[in-house]
């Protein structure tokens, strides 16, 4: 920061030279002090802004003045007096004297704080104890005013020497000196908060701004991520499909009859090509759902009759490792669901805990009726909507390895793998698990992680069996 920089900050925090009288003082305490002299001392006062503005008015009305009024020459020389009231400056020594032409005096006294001019006070109109006749500037006004009348609203004026006045300014300077610099100092604090508030501001929208262009660009990634894989999946399926048919016919002997060693190499080609376009339509799916483009074909689904199919599916499977693939259910009402995608869900689920459960092992597919609760936007009006609602819940468990509690809400991150050395056991993208909370997500459900006493894990995957109705 420059020295003029840091001397206009500096100037913007102690106010500089811009604060004015009515910035430093409350009006109506002004005022009630004014009144208090007046009392006190019975002299007229009357404090004005160095602009002219009137702030406190303690004198009430001079009744001479007012009969001076009626007269138009009178009038004449009271504005006169005003204007010259106006223009009088109180010099270096800060106060001055002014009589008028009714033989009166006025006490004109400058209000300084910090070495500047911010005010003035008028003391007055005020006579001299010794003034008794009407003065000759007084009765040659005009010539048709009363002088008798004269003579009697002039003894209604205040007397005071003009010692005295003095002194009573110099208190009245003294008392406003300590509510100016009590006033200046509430002003400096509060002008010194305001002042932190607006860096705090500047600082917290300036970090708003940095958060929202971050926030641009990790989704800008995103779509180009998605956009990505969608077109790497499409491109990559293609030739893929090739590869699987061309594999299929070469073990037919289409192309000729093969040695057995070259059918076992032409069934690991097709294996590994099965492999990778499950991998494959699994990031199309990713894709898909996270883009908001893959729409469910909804119907009514029997649960039970879709876990029996799962379990068939994967009882090869299960068979071939050694593990028990058990499946139960009870009476259950039917869910309406995308049965492909209920499916898909619960296939993921299910050769996941094949994967990770050894020989020996069990893995069970069951369901159950449950009501599910339910969360409503009171803004959307959606109060009216019952909280419970009957759900489906179906419980993948098996006797693997199980998850740490740690983990357990990561498991759902795409490519996220519990253990993730280069030397695990199991393989895997990290896809399934995902793909899993989207869909039941897409299905206005919730799937959770539980522990399988003694060992592994279960997955509950909890889905409404209608939208919800109005009560």
């Amino acid at each position: 920061m420059t020295a003029s920089a840091s001397d206009r900050t500096l100037d913007e925090l102690t106010l500089g030279s811009e604060f004015s009288l009515p910035d430093l003082v409350d009006r109506g305490a002004l005022g009630e002090m004014a009144r208090s002299f007046h009392e006190l001392f019975g002299v007229p006062l009357r404090i004005f802004t160095e602009e002219g503005a009137l702030l406190a008015d303690a004198s009430g009305e001079i009744a001479l003045y007012a009969y001076l009024e009626g007269s138009s020459k009178g009038r004449h020389e009271v504005q006169k007096l005003i204007n010259s009231l106006k223009a009088v400056d109180p010099g270096d020594a800060g106060e001055v004297s002014l009589t008028c032409f009714t033989g009166a005096t006025y006490r004109v006294v400058a209000i300084t704080y910090d070495s500047r001019r911010i005010g003035r006070m008028i003391l007055g109109p005020f006579l001299s104890p010794t003034l008794r006749e009407l003065p000759s500037s007084l009765t040659d006004v005009d010539a048709s005013l009363n002088h008798q009348e004269l003579k009697k609203l002039l003894e209604q004026m205040p007397r005071a020497r003009e010692e005295t006045v003095a002194q009573i300014a110099r208190h009245l300077k003294s008392a406003l000196d300590l509510i100016l610099f009590s006033g200046h100092k509430a002003l400096l604090t509060s002008s010194m908060h305001l002042a932190s508030v607006k860096e705090s501001f500047r600082d917290l929208k300036a970090k708003n701004d940095e958060l929202q262009e971050a926030y641009n660009r990790l989704k800008e990634l995103d779509r180009l991520k998605s956009n990505f894989l969608a077109t790497v999946s499409h491109e990559l399926r293609t030739p893929l499909t090739s590869i699987i048919g061309y594999s299929e016919m070469l073990k037919e002997g289409i192309a000729g009859e093969i040695s057995p060693e070259q059918k076992e190499f032409v069934q690991t080609i097709h294996d590994k090509g099965e492999q990778l376009l499950e991998l494959i339509k699994g990031l199309l799916d990713l894709s898909k759902l996270e883009s908001g483009t893959m729409s469910l074909r909804k119907s009514d689904v029997q649960v039970p009759q879709l876990i029996e199919d799962v379990a068939q599916t994967l009882q090869p499977a299960a068979r071939k490792k050694g593990v028990k693939l058990e499946h139960s259910f009870d009476a259950v009402p039917s869910l309406w669901a995308d049965p492909d995608r209920l499916r898909q869900v619960l296939l993921n689920l299910a050769e996941n805990a094949l994967k990770f459960t050894p020989p020996d092992g069990t893995v069970s597919l069951s369901c159950d009726s449950v009501m599910m609760e339910v969360e409503h936007d009171e803004a959307e009006g959606l109060v009216l909507l019952s909280n419970q609602r009957p759900a489906v819940a179906m419980r993948v468990a098996d006797s693997g390895i199980g998850i740490p509690d740690g983990e357990k809400e990561r498991v759902f991150d795409a490519f996220y793998q519990v253990d993730s050395s280069s030397t695990r056991e199991a393989g895997g993208t990290g896809l399934g698990l995902s793909i899993v909370k989207r869909l039941v997500d897409a299905h206005d459900g919730r799937v959770a992680v539980e522990d399988n006493d003694p060992t592994g894990a279960a997955f509950v995957v909890t889905i409404p069996c209608r939208r919800a109705t109005l009560v």
